[in-house]
């Protein structure tokens, strides 16, 4: 497996790239990582390194996307950033996979621009896996359409449950909706007709509306919803998390029986820390687009771009993006 990687992307960047490459490699998750971006910084970065040349390579690209450039703008006016580059080589066939933890609207813009749409996809969206009490669960959108019709909706719970269903290895996964209640007559205008049309479908398992509180409880597989309320849903999850655990540090320097008990208990913060780490997930991956395009945190490190490798190498095994544009053009 082949993976295009846009090595100025972060907001550390080069250096969590070219970690989070070596790293990858070297835990062997996939056969190659095509680093794309300025060449003499990369190739001075990478020589610090211990690792198989024959599996890390570099692209040159003389420009970079910044988080704070406007998505449309930077697509249009920097056609050699890096980002542009690494998706180019993934349409051109060099990579299987694209990774970026650049500017998310720009990585989405590109991609759509680059790769093009499914045929009968109305609208990509971006789809994330979160932690949940019992395991894992597909959220989308969280970040691409902030308004979105009943339509739209519908084909994001179709999408979300096959990436589901062909990550995990998993048939039939519950889909649910995100709304102000469980009763079907609950939300707005676009909530109530996108429950009566996932209701009636026969192409995904409806489980009904699901509301905040239970998101992270396991109930359910998948979890749609429009671009807005994902973004903000993502952010306050991300939020508590931190909150969580700078009270516990607060707590525990206050005295000494404080700080025994959290030695006693250092294995559960442990793992409670490591299953709400972003870090552990690596990326978002763009559904609905002719090809694989995984978007990362801007403020991934090593870790994080490792783990979005392994995530992208996995997507490109699964067949998941063949079986979906299959069921989108036979629409």
């Amino acid at each position: 497996m082949r993976v295009a990687l846009d090595a100025f992307g972060s907001d550390g960047a080069p250096h969590p790239e070219i970690e989070g490459a070596v790293l990858a490699i070297k835990e062997d998750l996939c056969r190659e990582v095509i680093l794309v971006g300025d060449e003499k910084v990369l190739s001075a970065e990478l020589s610090k390194y211990f690792y198989d040349p024959a599996r890390i390579s570099i692209v040159h690209a003389s420009q970079r996307i910044e988080m704070g450039d406007s998505a449309a703008a930077s697509v249009r006016t920097k056609r050699d950033s890096s980002m542009m580059r690494t998706i180019a080589l993934h349409k051109e066939g060099q990579a299987d996979v694209a990774v970026s933890a650049g500017n998310t609207g720009a990585m989405m813009s590109a991609s759509l621009i680059t790769l093009g749409r499914m045929k009968n996809v109305l609208r990509p969206a971006i789809a994330g896996v979160f932690p949940t009490q019992s395991g894992h669960q597909v959220i989308l959108d969280i970040g691409a359409n902030v308004d979105c019709n009943a339509q739209h909706l519908m084909q994001f719970a179709v999408m979300g449950s096959k990436y589901y269903e062909f990550f995990f290895k998993a048939p039939q996964p519950k889909v649910s909706l995100l709304n102000v209640g469980e009763e079907s007559a609950k939300g707005n205008a676009v909530s109530k007709e996108a429950y009566h049309l996932m209701a009636e479908s026969k192409d995904i398992n409806f489980a009904g509306n699901i509301e905040g509180k239970d998101v992270l409880s396991g109930i359910t597989d998948v979890i749609v919803c429009d671009g807005f309320v994902g973004n903000v849903m993502l952010k306050t999850i991300e939020g508590v998390g931190f909150s969580i655990f700078e009270i516990l540090k607060e707590q525990i320097n206050k005295d000494w029986i404080a700080k025994l008990g959290a030695m006693l208990s250092y294995p559960v913060y442990s793992y409670i820390k490591k299953k709400l780490d972003h870090t552990e997930y690596g990326g978002a991956l763009l559904v609905g687009l002719n090809g694989i395009s995984v978007v990362s945190h801007g403020r991934s490190n090593a870790k994080a771009i490792k783990n979005a490798i392994r995530i992208a190498a996995r997507i490109a095994e699964s067949g998941f993006v063949e079986n979906t544009r299959d069921y989108f053009e036979r629409l």
